[in-house]
């Protein structure tokens, strides 16, 4: 029986992957996983069911390399390749980063306009002046505790689907059983979907976390001389393991739901075009009531404010690391002037994107799609390193994790080819 003592210690236990696994669940994915499910009902279900195991695999390499290493996954990645493709990488995440950004901070502040009324755009320049103050104001420490309460908001749509009727019989087949189209449209939504599930930004974020939890140790007189012995290493890795496995089943599980919320109420209607979160709320409030609307606008708020932060520091520790700066929310903003620029400028110009004729809610698909094709590479490197000796010492990456980690890349790369062959 899970008691609360039990239930604080697991809380202790998780941070990086489950904060990961949260984060992935942004506007910008919850509009993906909205689409694909007013698009083609419950029929893309089974996405979400062959990414679980994948995602796990893949974040679990990710956060490997940067608890090993004490390095960010950029630091590691300017070893192996040349200088202007790292560069290259890192320009390719940064600028998806902003934009994703843009559309979070866009999303937040229509939602707010749903439930309050008030200028959207109003709104949006609050939620970007919060999320620009925040990561440079609060320790590493704070940082860490409001981003796990902010988890709590992804509850609402597990609330969501059980307010609805739902054929579980009917799901689990869906689930289970692909039903392929040969259709431009379906493969080009099964690759937002893998992209926003499987995301670059992702591992970033996690093996930098990780790598700051390492710096901490390595600083800790008492505590360093423990990391030569291997018991005290494989205790380390068998946390990452639990907080990655909790981090991303509760993700895929967010996502799972909102699908299935969208394909129960929007796709069964008749309604199956839907872009935004903004479109999907509306939509919601008719079919399934105020109170069902309400939930799901104020998830799209506390989900965004989760992820923003986790975007710009993503963005953030590639950028530093590809360059040799110091990085870290463990460092003052003194101490790190080019990682907390960064940081800020990536979610300012975000903000900005508002103001603009781009419309960075209807880019939000494309966004989706991009992730995917850059995260195969990406991935590919990851799970180069993950098997070098030289890089992982005894600790390299086992056969079962090796086979796991490059099915993930097969599966992203397969997708890939299944857009551009049918586009």
């Amino acid at each position: 029986m899970l008691t609360l003592h039990h239930a604080r210690k697991l809380a202790g236990k998780l941070g990086p992957g489950l904060i990961t696994g949260a984060a992935d669940d942004d506007p910008s994915g919850l509009a993906t996983y909205s689409q694909a499910g007013a698009q083609f009902g419950a029929g893309l279900l089974w996405t979400l069911a062959l990414t679980t195991p994948l995602m796990i695999a893949i974040q679990m390499v990710s956060a490997r390399i940067g608890w090993l290493t004490g390095r960010g996954l950029a630091a590691n990645i300017r070893d192996l390749l040349p200088r202007w493709m790292t560069v290259s990488l890192v320009a390719l995440l940064v600028f998806a980063n902003t934009l994703n950004i843009a559309a979070d901070i866009a999303a937040m502040g229509e939602a707010l306009q749903l439930i309050v009324g008030g200028p959207e755009h109003g709104h949006a320049l609050v939620f970007g002046a919060l999320c620009t103050i925040l990561p440079l104001w609060l320790s590493y420490e704070s940082m860490v505790r409001v981003l796990k309460w902010l988890t709590l908001a992804l509850l609402s749509y597990v609330a969501v689907v059980f307010m609805l009727h739902v054929d579980w019989d009917h799901v689990l087949v869906q689930t289970l059983i692909p039903n392929f189209e040969a259709t431009g449209d379906y493969w080009m939504v099964v690759v937002a979907v893998l992209g926003t599930t499987i995301s670059p930004y992702l591992f970033f974020w996690q093996a930098s976390q990780e790598a700051e939890q390492r710096r901490q140790i390595d600083q800790d007189a008492a505590v360093a001389p423990l990391l030569r012995q291997g018991a005290f290493a494989r205790e380390h890795l068998y946390r990452i393991k639990l907080d990655t496995v909790v981090g991303m089943v509760f993700s895929n599980a967010i996502a799972f739901c909102v699908m299935l919320t969208t394909a129960i109420t929007l796709n069964q209607h008749g309604v199956t075009d839907v872009q935004t979160t903004r479109q999907a709320a509306e939509a919601l409030r008719p079919l399934a009531g105020d109170f069902t609307f309400a939930l799901f606008a104020l998830g799209i708020i506390g989900t965004g404010m989760l992820a923003v932060p986790v975007l710009a520091g993503s963005a953030a520790y590639a950028v530093a690391d590809a360059f040799e700066w110091r990085a870290g929310f463990d460092h003052d903003v003194m101490e790190a002037k080019g990682f907390f620029g960064v940081v800020a400028a990536s979610t300012i110009i975000g903000t900005l994107v508002d103001f603009t004729p781009l419309d960075p809610i209807k880019a939000l698909i494309w966004s989706a799609v991009a992730n995917g094709v850059i995260a195969v590479p990406i991935m590919a490197v990851m799970m180069w390193l993950g098997s070098r000796v030289e890089v992982l010492g005894d600790f390299t990456l086992s056969r079962r994790h090796r086979v796991l980690g490059w099915l993930a890349t097969a599966v992203m790369a397969a997708a890939v080819v299944g857009m551009l062959v049918s586009a």
